[in-house]
């Protein structure tokens, strides 16, 4: 791959793992309207796909490895899945709430809120197949990270702990999710993770440079002749 096209990937790449994980605390903590809602669901999913491929890029600069490759795969099929899930539910949400303001017949309300109870649960076996992907995708990024020269142990130990916990955690509960079920619900952690790890990208920027040999100010940075 040419070298500029790389770097930019790499950019991009941090820039939209910056975003993802500024969306998503929004997402699980603020009450948006649901056009809002529609909105961060959709670019959460785009920026964290994007955001992958740049990590994939930046890492397979020090070690290309299936592994590496395959976290990528992961982590874009889980922003899939992570869309389907969040609009099914909200949908789900829209639909009932429209159904009851248009009923006052009490055991009308009563069948369409058990229904409601029932069809909600469909979203619970596409959370688990997010953290399935996402989890995977997480613990094979931060593998590739441990011997990284711009990541490390910190990094890459922290990655596999909170990855292999929250998948963990999430299979033990299912199918209610760990924070309703009185256990510790990992999944911010790994926002904040990933967080830390794009700051790091940015961080990483002109090493980037040295490895692919793009200029820096006055010189050229070639370490792979």
């Amino acid at each position: 791959m040419n070298s500029n096209l790389q770097y930019r990937w790499i950019k991009t790449g941090a820039y939209c793992g910056l975003l993802a994980s500024l969306i998503y605390p929004v997402m699980i903590t603020i009450n948006v309207p649901l056009f809002a809602g529609l909105i961060l669901v959709g670019l959460f999913g785009f920026f964290l796909a994007v955001a992958s491929i740049g990590l994939y890029h930046l890492l397979a600069l020090n070690r290309k490895t299936v592994t590496v490759l395959i976290a990528a795969v992961f982590n874009i099929i889980a922003s899939a899945i992570f869309n389907m899930m969040v609009i099914v539910q909200l949908a789900v949400k829209q639909t009932m709430r429209d159904y009851l303001s248009d009923t006052g017949d009490e055991p009308t309300r009563d069948m369409l809120n058990w229904i409601w109870r029932s069809v909600d649960k469909v979203h619970l076996g596409l959370d688990i197949s997010w953290d399935f992907y996402l989890c995977a995708g997480s613990l094979l990024f931060a593998i590739n990270m441990l011997r990284h020269p711009r990541f490390g142990m910190v990094f890459g130990g922290a990655g596999i702990v909170i990855s292999v916990f929250l998948l963990g955690l999430n299979l033990y509960s299912f199918p209610i999710p760990p924070g309703q079920s009185g256990l510790l619900d990992l999944g911010p952690v790994l926002g904040l993770w990933y967080l830390v790890v794009a700051i790091q990208t940015f961080r990483s920027l002109r090493w980037v440079k040295e490895k692919l040999g793009i200029k820096v100010g006055d010189t050229i940075f070639n370490s792979n002749p």
